[in-house]
């Protein structure tokens, strides 16, 4: 009786893990990339550079404050007196400039710098994008992995029943070595299969916690999003929604208006700038007289020649603007590829689940067939593996048909410009 005890608990302590594995949704695992990925932080950070780069801009509105302070004490001959002596002399005092009209420099050095920002902002969103993608896409893969996973192991576990039937048949000489030596070659086949399929699962892991920003999913185990069916609108409702969502033409929308800010800049370069000047202190030494000191002017600063300087800088910042245009054209082209392209996948991968499921249950019933007439022994070995073989491909291409299909649909509402779920069938 103890021993029965002993063994029972011996069972449960190695037979029942430690700790529960820890369910991982799709949603959390994006909540988590966009909390933890470097591309994400540091998207983030460019953000807040742009933050502190355009409050610098914005320096230029108010006044500058400067204290100076001067020392001298020298030994010096004085010819007056005929004699050499040493003087002291100090002077503190605090000094203060205005910029009161610079023609638009300032004005449009901070235009420019709030569109960086926008730039910036957009730049966050785009990388946020990238990141949830990829965090779908290895969140799908992994399963397709370990389904394909499963198919395989069931595939070992058939060839492994017909093995023992052929070596059965051996020794009642029902059937020849040749069965024997094949089945045990479709069963290491197999097993080979199998190997690969649990490394590929292992890499989709290791994908999906790479895509999350960690080094591995640990004790996560992922649970598989609930299949829900989708309506798509026409194309063109499409394509609008992608011209109107995309960051990335947001973004450049922004540059645009970086560049046509630095243009005004640079044809502000040409005209004067009017500031005011302010000072206040107090001088001290042995030979002028000591007490405070104070001033106010303007300051009057007209380019005359630059060396073509500004000529050149206007030239860049409209050149800029046509770069941008261009780049804008091509953005969009890019948009509509795309766009069209994650449709046509959705639609695709759509039709393949449809034509697998039947070819699955066409080839199981072939499989079920071949195996029942070897068992009968009226059925051959090279009946067998074909059956094995066409079920395994059917299986794999309906796993395959239906995660394409989560992957289209992911890739597609990142074509719009969305991370969220905008086709869910209501």
């Amino acid at each position: 009786m103890k021993q029965l005890v002993f063994i029972l608990m011996a069972f449960f302590l190695v037979g029942s893990p430690l700790y529960a594995a820890m369910p991982l949704s799709l949603d959390e695992a994006v909540e988590s990339a966009l909390k933890n990925h470097p591309q994400v932080i540091e998207a983030e950070a460019n953000l807040r550079g742009a933050e502190a780069r355009t409050g610098q801009a914005q320096a230029n509105y108010y006044p500058q404050i400067n204290f100076s302070a001067d020392w001298n004490r020298t030994r010096s001959y004085l010819p007056v007196q005929e004699s050499i002596r040493t003087t002291e002399v100090g002077v503190a005092a605090v000094y203060l400039k205005q910029t009161i009209f610079d023609f638009g420099r300032t004005a449009g050095s901070v235009e420019a710098a709030r569109s960086n920002l926008a730039a910036a902002d957009q730049a966050r969103t785009v990388s946020r994008h990238d990141v949830i993608l990829r965090v779908k896409s290895a969140f799908y893969l992994l399963f397709a992995a370990e389904k394909q996973v499963v198919a395989v192991a069931e595939t070992v576990k058939a060839r492994s029943m017909v093995l023992n039937q052929a070596q059965e048949f051996f020794r009642q000489g029902i059937r020849s070595k040749v069965d024997v030596t094949q089945a045990e070659a479709n069963f290491f086949a197999a097993k080979t299969a199998l190997i690969r399929a649990e490394n590929n699962r292992d890499i989709a892991r290791l994908e999906l916690a790479n895509a999350m920003g960690n080094e591995s999913l640990d004790e996560y185990s992922p649970v598989e999003p609930v299949f829900v069916p989708v309506t798509l609108p026409e194309k063109g409702q499409i394509q609008q929604l992608a011209l109107r969502n995309r960051a990335e033409l947001q973004q450049l929308a922004a540059l645009k208006s970086t560049a046509s800010a630095n243009l005004k800049t640079a044809r502000g370069s040409y005209l004067p700038i009017l500031s005011g000047t302010a000072n206040v202190g107090a001088a001290d030494g042995d030979i002028t007289p000591s007490g405070n000191v104070w001033g106010v002017g303007l300051n009057l600063t007209m380019p005359l020649f630059s060396g073509f300087s500004s000529v050149e800088q206007v030239r860049e910042a409209a050149a800029a603007i046509n770069a941008i245009e261009a780049r804008q054209s091509n953005v969009r082209l890019q948009i509509s590829k795309e766009v069209e392209s994650a449709r046509l996948g959705v639609d695709e991968a759509s039709a393949r689940m449809i034509s697998t499921d039947k070819e699955v249950t066409a080839t199981g019933e072939n499989m079920s067939l071949a195996e029942g007439r070897y068992q009968e022994g009226v059925g051959t070995i090279v009946e067998v593996t074909d059956a094995h073989v066409r079920a395994l491909e059917a299986r794999t291409a309906r796993i395959q048909a239906m995660y394409d299909y989560y992957i289209a649909l992911a890739r597609l509402e990142r074509s719009v410009g969305s991370s969220e779920k905008q086709f869910v069938k209501e």
